[in-house]
């Protein structure tokens, strides 16, 4: 049998006031007009149970407050209460109607969310993931949520005529297959747990080999096929090494005579040469700075001096000068009484005579310091150049000891350098081609820890992949009988509903899809035709049937928003949809639940089931005024 999913109520909260509706009945039609709401509705249902993105209208996100949705899902009935405000939304309030106790808040995404508590309910836990099955795949597969399982309960407007749970969306097959067998246990969690598993090592094995590619490659440039060869040139390089070390040692040997006493007496006198050298060419560097300090201070003396003789001069000139006027205040000072010996424009004691001419002191000073640095000047120029004579001879001493130890060494030593050059290159090479060979062996070393390593994972995945295997084939006698059902019923469901263009029809059991004429449906009916919409009716039907007969964990809850889409309401099809749909839900009373969305209904329809008519003065969320025909967006015409 299914599983217990069934909505009991639904009710909104808006600006205005509450809009409830109640859903008794195993088959509840939501009728009227294009506009009115009835997509809406079902989008906020979607919305409450967090099963991914909701399309809503803008009145629901500006009038609507909450959602509460009444729901009996297994064994036990909630109330699940959800906040369209951005904040609020990220919780869901719970309450066990069977007890009345308040349960704790569930996020809508994380840990312990409301997808937690919805799989819990419905016998699945939260960590599965849907690992891909054929392809070389090597990742663990994404998990599986209440979502991806709601797509089996919902099939909205805007996908009824195009595809079947978005089997067009190559990268969502995965999931898609392993929720179909999780609901109708033709796998369970174990499986799907050792899959993903299976794909993990996959990845691991490729890694693995791609780096002992790696090391192969390089192992080949190496001109080494294997570890022994290795083995062999590195004990050959290290023969050639003790071998070079060996030679260099015995040319060490037979160079240390050759520096005899003589050569060492002349690099002695070089020594000695380059040191007096040395000191020579600081004596002249210091004589010059000298000169120049010399220089520096005797133009300064000299200016000075200079000085002082333009002071003297021009102080003969004004003594010879007779003021009548004071240069200051330009006042008379002829009118004036002064003394013998005075001066008449300061009328202080004279004791310069004009004619007299005597040097001062300090000149005489400044000359004596002039005659003073001339002599020594002169005195360092000497030793100047007595210091550079000498600097011209060391230089020529430095150069002919030079010449003769150079001499005596090409002549001793020159015709050893070759051998020693040559060995000091076969050693350098042969230490150089011993790291080589110990890294290639480290290398080899490596080779045969990853392909243990690779040896290890496959044997671990082959018994992965056996204890799959063991574990499907005890579901095997089960799958057959589930697909076979299902086969068979979609065959009789769809030649009941006489679809246009449809010919035979028949079950993909590997990809849990239609086959029209022969064919995944999607390559032969056209997508947005009424033929898919009659398709789409015959599938989902036949899978609320079989899972009904079978022992399944599929919910018994199935929302169909416009099963007539597209099609022609006064054909066969139309009325044989709705037939198909009375069958489903009079088989076996309160087994399965049908929430159906549509424009109108059939004229025969029974009167026995739930009926809930809309229109624009009474539309779904009936507290908030219609603005008319005409005057909303419809969520069904934005194309997915």
């Amino acid at each position: 049998m299914s599983i217990e999913f069934r909505l009991n109520s639904v009710r909104l909260y808006t600006t205005e006031g509450i809009a409830s509706y109640e859903f008794e009945s195993d088959l509840t039609v939501l009728e009227g007009p294009t506009g009115v709401g009835k997509t809406t509705l079902l989008e906020l249902i979607k919305y409450g149970f967090g099963a991914g993105d909701a399309r809503l209208a803008s009145v629901a996100t500006e009038a609507v407050h909450d959602v509460a949705l009444d729901a009996s899902i297994g064994d036990g009935q909630f109330l699940i209460s959800r906040s369209l405000d951005s904040a609020k939304s990220k919780n869901v309030r719970i309450t066990d109607l069977q007890t009345g106790e308040r349960l704790p808040d569930r996020p809508v995404d994380g840990e312990s969310s409301l997808n937690t508590f919805l799989l819990d309910k419905l016998g699945l836990p939260d960590n599965i993931l849907a690992a891909a099955q054929k392809s070389k795949s090597s990742k663990p597969g994404s998990r599986v949520t209440f979502g991806d399982i709601f797509k089996y309960m919902y099939i909205p407007q805007y996908a009824i005529n195009r595809d079947i749970a978005d089997s067009r969306e190559g990268y969502y097959d995965p999931k898609r297959k392993a929720v179909f067998e999780l609901l109708f246990k033709l796998t369970d969690p174990g499986i799907l747990a050792l899959q993903s598993e299976v794909n993990v090592l996959n990845g691991k094995i490729d890694t693995a080999d791609e780096h002992l590619n790696t090391i192969l490659g390089f192992l080949s440039d190496s001109n080494t096929s294997s570890r022994e060869e290795v083995e062999q040139s590195l004990q050959e390089a290290a023969a050639e090494q003790d071998r070079a070390q060996e030679e260099l040692d015995l040319l060490r040997e037979e160079l240390d005579p050759v520096v005899d006493r003589q050569t060492q007496a002349y690099r002695d006198l070089l020594t000695d040469a380059e040191r007096s050298l040395a000191e020579a060419r600081g004596a002249v560097l210091a004589l010059a700075r000298e000169r120049d300090e010399i220089g520096l201070e005797r133009r300064r003396v000299a200016a000075d001096h200079a000085r002082l003789e333009r002071m003297r001069d021009a102080g003969a000139r004004l003594a010879n000068i007779e003021f009548s006027v004071c240069p200051r205040c330009m006042q008379s000072v002829k009118n004036r009484p002064v003394e013998e010996d005075a001066c008449r424009l300061c009328l202080q004691p004279d004791p310069v005579s004009p004619g007299q001419a005597a040097d001062t002191y300090e000149l005489q000073q400044l000359e004596l310091q002039l005659s003073e640095m001339d002599a020594q000047q002169e005195v360092t120029e000497q030793q100047a150049a007595k210091a550079e004579r000498a600097v011209a001879d060391r230089e020529s001493l430095v150069k002919n000891l030079t010449e003769t130890l150079e001499a005596r060494t090409s002549q001793r030593i020159t015709p050893r350098l070759q051998a020693f050059s040559d060995a000091s290159d076969r050693l350098a090479t042969s230490r150089t081609r011993q790291e080589y060979f110990e890294m290639a062996l480290q290398q080899w070393d490596r080779v045969a820890d990853i392909a243990a390593e690779v040896e290890s994972l496959r044997t671990k995945q082959d018994h992965l992949k056996a204890s799959i295997a063991a574990r499907k084939a005890a579901l095997r006698a089960h799958k057959d009988s589930v697909l076979n059902g299902i086969e068979e019923e979609f065959r009789r469901t769809v030649s009941s509903l006489e679809i246009a263009t449809v010919e035979t029809a028949g079950f993909d059991r590997e990809n849990y899809l239609p086959l029209i004429n022969g064919k995944v449906f999607t390559k032969t009916l056209m997508s947005g035709g009424g033929s898919m919409t009659a398709t789409q009716i015959a599938y989902w039907t036949t899978l609320m049937s079989v899972a009904r007969d079978h022992d399944t964990r599929y919910p018994s809850l199935l929302i169909i928003d416009g099963p007539r889409l597209a099609l022609n309401t006064a054909t066969e099809t139309c009325a044989a949809i709705y037939g198909r749909l009375v069958d489903g839900v009079s088989e076996t009373p309160g087994a399965v639940q049908f929430v159906v969305s549509d424009n109108e209904l059939p004229e025969d329809y029974p009167g026995d089931f739930a009926r809930i008519e809309f229109n624009y003065q009474n539309p779904t969320i009936s507290t908030i005024r219609h603005p008319g025909r005409g005057r909303v967006d419809v969520i069904a015409s934005v194309d997915e």
